[in-house]
């Protein structure tokens, strides 16, 4: 009758100890609604341009701001003409994400577009669709 008071008195503390484990550890559904929301909020990117004028071409390179080392960027040129004005130079940047395995730490890489156009017209930067931040050095 001793061992039987014994395994009711283990199984009492084994139970109340999974029960207090399965309370305290945190739940993926938890953490991925947090991983959700840092997403949801994005930055405006910031840009810096720098137009190189000569014979009608204008040259443009750059740098743009990306999560990690491994995403790879890609730039186009295209004038956009409005009826009212002389138009814009738009930049159009595209970034795609490697799956790899990276450090997260932000990288700076280099893009560089050309493109025929008049001379002191605009420049119109977009990352990825949205519009960005330029800062001309």
């Amino acid at each position: 009758m001793n061992h039987k008071r014994l395994w009711i008195a283990a199984s009492i503390i084994a139970f109340v100890i999974f029960i207090s484990f399965m309370l305290s550890v945190p739940h993926t559904k938890d953490i991925e609604e947090k991983t959700l929301s840092k997403k949801s909020a994005q930055i405006t990117p910031t840009v810096v341009v720098h137009d190189l004028f000569k014979k009608g071409v204008h040259t443009i390179t750059g740098t743009v701001e990306v999560p990690n080392q491994c995403t790879s960027i890609t730039a186009g040129a295209s004038l956009q003409s409005t009826a009212s004005s002389t138009g814009n130079i738009v930049v159009a940047i595209s970034t795609t994400a490697d799956s790899g395995v990276c450090l997260e730490l932000p990288a700076h890489p280099t893009f560089q577009t050309s493109i025929t156009a008049p001379a002191n017209i605009p420049i119109l930067v977009t990352v990825d669709g949205g519009d960005a931040t330029t800062n001309a050095p």
